[in-house]
């Protein structure tokens, strides 16, 4: 297979910028009605295609400046069985929606390249639960039969490996590790962090990955944080430890907020981008091989260009 001996331009260090919380921004800030923060329901209109293709716009000046290049995650974090029926999605629909996504973002990977930003496209996979409970209940056994439809329609694909965001537990990344491995498929499995660091559930982060790596012979091709402020993760990473090598990307909330207060906020939290970007720049000394570099719930472009300018001065500034 294509896939099994492709190597990820990040492991060489390359750094790729990547886009912000496309769900809480076409949700709140478009106005977008979608089922469950189903974004994947745009890819099958031309209208939802039509504002994706301006959504990812606004990323190239910002890879431009940088000087670097643009991770294009597909919009599928829901676009799986459970998630999927309760927005009437059949299996085969499913399927479909994941394969056009990934083509999606090859139509726009020809756009970014005329503009002189390469590219890579990683086909994104969500819990089979709630993405911000821990969920006890989840066995190795029940995340390789749940999630391998999904993997196996990005094997089907050009995308260059799988990215599984916001995990929650152990069993259901090293289940998603298996069933990519099982594909041909590079993966990076991304934990979201609760205030005090700890995936929800209060297991330490550097327990979770040891945990993982041991279970599946290192597979992963890294790991990331995604779905939380700098100001909860960053004393964890401060702590050190081997271990933050294995830390390859960060995509960050805006708001300080829990993930309780954030699911009863009335509206989006966008916090204090100056200070996002500050937040940002403190901890990235501290993660020697992050190289994605983005932003989750309530970040949008003004955010992630923040972050670039302050994190990537690019080829044409210099640091005062």
């Amino acid at each position: 297979m294509r896939h099994a001996t492709h190597k990820l331009p990040q492991l060489n260090g390359q750094m790729f910028v990547t886009d912000g919380g496309i769900e809480t921004h076409m949700i709140f800030n478009e106005g977008h009605e979608v089922p469950d923060m189903g974004v994947y329901v745009l890819i099958m209109s031309e209208d939802g295609r039509a504002a994706m293709r301006d959504y990812y716009r606004a990323y190239i000046p910002i890879c431009q400046q940088a000087g670097q290049g643009f991770l294009f995650d597909t919009n599928t974090w829901r676009a799986n069985p459970d998630w999927g029926t309760r927005a009437g999605y059949s299996a085969a629909t499913l399927r479909e929606v994941n394969v056009k996504a990934v083509a999606f973002c090859q139509e726009m990977q020809a756009e970014f390249a005329a503009a002189g930003v390469p590219s890579i496209i990683s086909g994104v996979i969500g819990p089979r639960r709630d993405a911000w409970q821990h969920d006890g209940r989840m066995t190795v056994e029940e995340a390789v039969a749940y999630h391998t439809p999904q993997i196996e329609a990005f094997a089907a694909t050009d995308a260059d490996y799988v990215t599984a965001y916001t995990l929650t537990n152990v069993p259901e990344a090293v289940g998603i590790a298996r069933a990519a491995q099982k594909a041909g498929l590079p993966v990076v499995l991304s934990f979201t962090l609760e205030t005090d660091g700890n995936l929800p559930g209060r297991q330490p982060l550097e327990a979770a990955i040891a945990e993982v790596d041991a279970a599946t012979g290192g597979y992963p091709a890294y790991y990331m944080i995604n779905c939380v402020h700098p100001i909860h993760f960053a004393p964890v990473i401060r702590q050190g430890g081997t271990w933050v090598n294995r830390i390859g990307g960060l995509r960050v909330n805006a708001s300080m907020m829990s993930h309780a207060e954030l699911d009863e906020a009335p509206e989006l939290d966008i916090g204090n981008i100056t200070d996002l970007a500050q937040r940002y720049h403190r901890v990235l000394p501290l993660l020697p091989n992050v190289r994605v570099i983005g932003g989750c719930c309530g970040t949008d472009h003004r955010h992630i260009g923040a972050i670039a300018q302050t994190c990537l001065p690019g080829q044409h500034h210099h640091h005062h």
